[in-house]
């Protein structure tokens, strides 16, 4: 395979990945130039500023901002991370239980206001407790990837440089929000003590995983080479398709349209209720890029 269109990419190694970082999964229309980034969410900052890339990962709050302020990205119809997220507030036990009802006037901390883990956790918080984000003072480090986006006035920014594991053992904050990098020591623990559970039944209800990473490419790789697009978009479903099933049962994946529509509209009215969206967005403009070059290959 000679002449063929390169993407340059950044996608984090999953089981639905490996084959197509690997090489042992290829396409004629499209070489997927790999770029190792880790942890992959400093992929996503340089991906919404300034094209970097032309595939890559995306956190679903970032893509949604980076549409709404018209940055030049575009969505493919493919999820590539999931994950059940009550587990992922946590807080010290050696200053004491901390509970989800105890946690209204409180100060949280997590590494962004706009990290999507912390949507969802922020969701789950008001779906299941009643306790809306104002109840709260949401103590951040990093910035949003989206530069043009303003925490609103219940954000505070840490001017120290603390880890949030720090800040949870000097009561800085009264539990934390983390993901990948949730701390393994054996003081730490979850704020809900039956999330499993209650996430199991949250996806049974809604038919779908919270969703944290997208993928999205440049648009002027949607330009330049659409067919290339195409063919990645087909390359990536197809290792999805013949990856191992997850051992928990448990879909972390989404791909085309039909099968999107209904989560990402979720995700479109949660965002737009915690004033992570400066003006509301439809699925179809969301979707709008995509289907002009897939057509029925992304239904």
């Amino acid at each position: 395979m000679v002449d063929r269109p390169v993407l340059r990419s950044v996608l984090k190694t999953y089981p639905h990945t490996a084959a197509v970082k690997s090489g042992a999964l290829q396409s004629p229309d499209v070489a997927l130039e790999f770029v190792e980034v880790e942890p992959v969410h400093k992929a996503f900052a340089p991906m919404v500023r300034k094209a970097a890339y032309d595939l890559s990962e995306l956190a679903i709050v970032t893509y949604l901002q980076a549409k709404a302020y018209g940055r030049p990205v575009s969505l493919l119809p493919i999820v590539i991370a999931s994950r059940l997220q009550r587990g992922c507030i946590i807080y010290d036990k050696r200053r004491g239980l901390v509970t989800p009802e105890g946690l209204a006037d409180q100060r949280i901390g997590v590494r962004a206001y706009t990290q999507t883990t912390g949507m969802w956790v922020r969701a789950h918080l008001a779906e299941d407790y009643a306790l809306p984000i104002e109840h709260m003072q949401w103590v951040t480090r990093d910035p949003a990837h989206v530069e043009e986006y303003q925490d609103p006035p219940i954000v505070e920014h840490l001017a120290e440089d603390k880890s949030l594991p720090h800040m949870l053992a000097e009561g800085d904050v009264a539990a934390a929000i983390m993901g990948n990098d949730l701390p393994k020591d054996e003081w730490f623990a979850p704020v809900i003590a039956d999330h499993l559970a209650v996430d199991r039944a949250w996806v049974a209800k809604h038919g779908f995983m919270p969703i944290n990473h997208l993928v999205v490419v440049s648009t002027a790789a949607v330009k330049e080479h659409p067919a290339a697009v195409r063919a990645a978009y087909a390359l990536l479903k197809q290792a999805d398709a013949e990856a191992p099933p997850p051992d928990d049962g448990l879909k972390r994946t989404i791909f085309g349209f039909k099968r999107l529509r209904g989560p990402l509209q979720f995700t479109l009215d949660t965002c737009l209720r915690q004033k992570l969206l400066p003006r509301p967005l439809t699925v179809e403009e969301a979707f709008a890029d995509a289907a002009a070059i897939l057509g029925d290959l992304g239904a």
